[in-house]
């Protein structure tokens, strides 16, 4: 199962590839998924189509600057998006509660997750975007422990 590559080359296979990483998380049994990537590799658009793939009804957006958004899965479960770029330490993503949301067995999605590795549990299911072109995407699968 697992490391596996998958690349994207348009943005019309997003959605595939979506339903293909909600297969592997849900093989895998990792409740955090923790996606890596430089700036403007595709990191919130990838998890906007998970979403999508999830039944998330909500309006999909990074969370910059409230540090984690809450969404409704198609079983009514929660899902959390955080985006640490912004974090100015772990003592800060303690403060908001992170680690209680990073434990609380509900899936986690992880922008930046190098800001607040201390806090990630393991295993988890790393997501490492990598651009190759303007749309073609190499989306890196792995369990991180």
């Amino acid at each position: 199962m697992l490391p596996l590559t998958i690349t994207v080359t348009t943005l019309a296979e997003l959605p595939a590839a979506a339903v293909q990483l909600q297969g592997v998380i849900a093989e895998s049994g990792c409740s955090v998924v923790a996606f890596e990537g430089e700036m403007g590799a595709g990191k919130t658009t990838l998890i906007r189509a998970l979403a999508d793939a999830l039944g998330v009804v909500d309006d999909v957006s990074s969370p910059t600057f409230a540090l984690v958004n809450e969404y409704r899965d198609d079983h009514n479960q929660p899902v959390y998006h955080f985006d640490f770029y912004r974090i100015d330490s772990v003592e800060e993503a303690q403060r908001m509660g992170a680690a209680e949301y990073l434990d609380s067995g509900y899936l986690c999605l992880v922008e930046w997750p190098a800001c607040v590795a201390a806090l990630l549990p393991e295993p988890r299911l790393g997501v490492r975007l990598n651009v190759l072109g303007t749309e073609t995407r190499q989306i890196e699968l792995r369990i991180i422990n």
